[in-house]
């Protein structure tokens, strides 16, 4: 039977989501956990890799077994009480056996998230980047549809990938305002078919130096063109990114 999970966890502690020979990884965690309460040894699968540091809302992954006798709905109560508190299984359903949550996932939605202040607030820098001062949301979900579209995005992805292609589709990128402990929350949502690595945490760097014209939409255009990672805003900090969600049908809303 094909096993398929949605999990979150707070990736502060944790070097991503893949396997790593000297730290500690959320695929680690999970396959441990599974290990204890099950006894059994198996590899998961996972939607994608998250960064070190990054978190998820909505990562999705799957493994294969004959041998357990708990119910797939069953698996969250089962694995929760051998994980650590920072990661937690919400939800487990049985799929079919051509689902792979890797190459069958259609869309995936990032948030970054940055707050307002002219001093760190500690209730907020876990999961979001202190600005100073920010242009207004008009004008960030006005430049944000410059990144929207098919782009080759090289200039947006670390050295050293090894990916076949560059070009990814943005379908949407949206910007929310709230007001959190009394700051300024400005959360960034970018929804793709697909992700570089470093790719989202480029572009909300980029979008705040754009709204603010440290940089100008030439510049952007060149770097599309030519893939110069030069003519960008540096990469913001992995603790703003969060993984929201991952769509495996083209008109589903929910995992």
């Amino acid at each position: 039977m094909r096993y398929a999970l949605k999990i979150a966890y707070d990736g502060t502690a944790y070097a991503g989501w893949q396997r790593q020979k000297n730290a500690l990884s959320v695929q680690e965690a999970l396959e441990t956990a599974i290990g204890a309460a099950l006894g059994i040894n198996l590899r998961i699968t996972a939607s994608g890799r998250t960064d070190a540091g990054v978190h998820a809302a909505g990562q999705v992954c799957h493994f294969d077994s004959e041998n357990i006798t708990v119910p797939p709905e069953k698996m969250p109560d089962c694995l929760n009480r051998f994980l650590p508190a920072d990661v937690r299984v919400l939800e487990g359903w049985a799929a079919d056996e051509s689902f792979d949550s890797n190459r069958s996932a259609k869309r995936k939605t990032y948030c970054y998230a940055f707050y307002v202040s002219p001093r760190e607030m500690p209730l907020l820098e876990r999961y979001a980047v202190r600005l100073e001062d920010a242009p207004s949301q008009a004008i960030l979900q006005q430049k944000a549809k410059l990144f929207e579209g098919e782009h080759d995005f090289k200039a947006f992805c670390a050295s050293g990938s090894s990916v076949k292609t560059t070009v990814r589709t943005v379908y949407e990128v949206r910007v929310e305002e709230s007001e959190t402990f009394g700051c300024r929350m400005i959360k960034i949502f970018v929804t793709g078919n697909g992700f570089l690595y470093n790719m989202v945490r480029t572009m909300a760097g980029e979008l705040i130096d754009l709204a603010k014209q440290k940089r100008t939409e030439d510049s952007l255009f060149t770097a599309y063109e030519t893939g110069e990672r030069s003519l960008l805003g540096k990469t913001m900090p992995a603790k703003g990114l969060t993984l929201m969600q991952v769509v495996y049908k083209e008109n589903q809303s929910e995992n």
